[in-house]
């Protein structure tokens, strides 16, 4: 016997709206704060990951200490096992938080970076905006 037909006329649930798949991601871990991420990077408890294109680089500056990875290099450099990483690719225990220009992009990398084994990689809430309003150090 066969499944029914859904809403998509292939037996399967309907697709999930950004907003949506947005909300089910956030609530599988905790994003973190600028200050805390700050705290965090000067206690050399967290790695900070820019993954903003170059453009926005340009125009808004940098975080210092943060290493730039462009997204779609970013599950080659920050795997562990992955012949592509880099250096600060230490292991899967690390704290990796990413950083998009406004906290959308970065959690959806974050996730990527879950099925990759790095469970305590997060994302900064509002990204690296709100870093800057909140006062924060930026180059």
């Amino acid at each position: 016997m066969s499944a029914a037909p859904g809403p998509t006329g292939h037996g399967t649930p309907p697709p999930l709206g950004i907003d949506e798949l947005l909300e089910r991601v956030r609530a599988s871990y905790e994003r973190i704060e600028p200050q805390e991420a700050y705290e965090a990077a000067r206690a050399g408890d967290a790695l900070l990951v820019d993954i903003r294109y170059a453009a926005l680089r340009e125009r808004d500056g940098l975080i210092p200490g943060a290493v730039v990875v462009e997204r779609n290099e970013l599950e080659w450099r920050l795997d562990p096992q992955g012949s592509h990483r880099l250096p600060e690719a230490t292991g899967h225990a690390l704290r990796i938080v990413v950083i998009c220009n406004e906290g959308y992009a970065s959690t959806l990398a974050a996730q990527s970076l879950h099925h990759l084994g790095l469970h305590r990689a997060t994302d900064l809430v509002g990204g690296f905006q709100a870093w800057r309003r909140a006062g924060l150090p930026v180059v």
